[in-house]
């Protein structure tokens, strides 16, 4: 039994190495291909993957923004420390918050749109009639996906930390009491713009995850349509546990 148990454990063990390196392949290989990108293309799918998602990323973020606030306005203001609550809202929306939702909200709606398109790609086997016009796949269908969520990620952020301390405010005001001009001076006082580019540049790192992950779960889905929903799955779920991992690394890197 302990044998059966340890060959179960090493055969999971030796497929994630495996699933690691061929990623790690996907991704060099993109880079390398950064230059061969067909600009309408990338055009086109910052619209459908960036434009398309903030909507729902601005929703997100605010609804958290109030919910922080909520919870920290009152307690601030009873301990005396009303005119450090914008600031406190800003800096962890901007250094925590605001990245890492943006990422998790993006790779459940992007990371699995594109592992769908391209896990139906490969079912019906038109990545391999591309391979037969000599058309490179990673060229055609990774890299302008790639550039796209990397590029449209940092807009994304911008917007959520304005609509997510607009948020903050709203609450702090009507249901604290404290003054705009208290929780703005707040903001200028205690919040850099350094806060906000590793927010930013945490976003880039996150959208070349979910780029990267969307589409080597594309390109390897099973055969079948129920292949496809478990690639469109497994893109979701591996993205967003790597977001965690990365992030807490990248924090200690930038911040730390």
């Amino acid at each position: 039994m302990l044998k059966s148990i340890c060959a179960a454990i090493g055969k999971q063990i030796m497929l994630f190495c495996a699933a690691s390196g061929r990623m790690t392949l996907l991704f060099l290989g993109t880079l390398k291909r950064l230059k061969d990108a067909d600009l309408k293309e990338v055009v086109r799918q910052m619209a459908l993957l960036g434009a398309d998602s903030l909507p729902i990323v601005l929703m997100t973020i605010l609804c958290t923004g109030m919910v922080f606030s909520v919870q920290t306005a009152k307690e601030f203001v009873r301990l005396g420390a009303a005119s450090t609550v914008g600031g406190i809202v800003a800096i962890a929306m901007a250094r925590e918050l605001v990245p890492v939702l943006v990422g998790v909200v993006v790779a459940g709606r992007i990371g699995a749109a594109i592992a769908a398109e391209l896990g139906t790609m490969k079912v019906t086997e038109q990545i391999d009639a591309l391979r037969v016009m000599a058309a490179n796949p990673i060229s055609y269908l990774v890299v302008p996906r790639f550039i796209a969520v990397v590029l449209m990620m940092p807009v994304l952020v911008v917007f959520a930390n304005l609509i997510g301390n607009i948020g903050g405010w709203v609450v702090a005001h009507y249901y604290a009491g404290i003054g705009t001009f208290t929780y703005e001076n707040s903001i200028r006082t205690l919040a850099e713009f350094y806060d906000v580019f590793g927010g930013m540049l945490k976003s880039c790192v996150f959208g070349a995850i979910i780029s990267i992950v969307g589409c080597y779960k594309g390109l390897n889905a099973p055969n079948g349509a129920e292949g496809v929903g478990l690639a469109t799955t497994a893109s979701v779920v591996l993205s967003i546990i790597l977001i965690f991992i990365f992030n807490y690394f990248l924090s200690i890197l930038i911040y730390v």
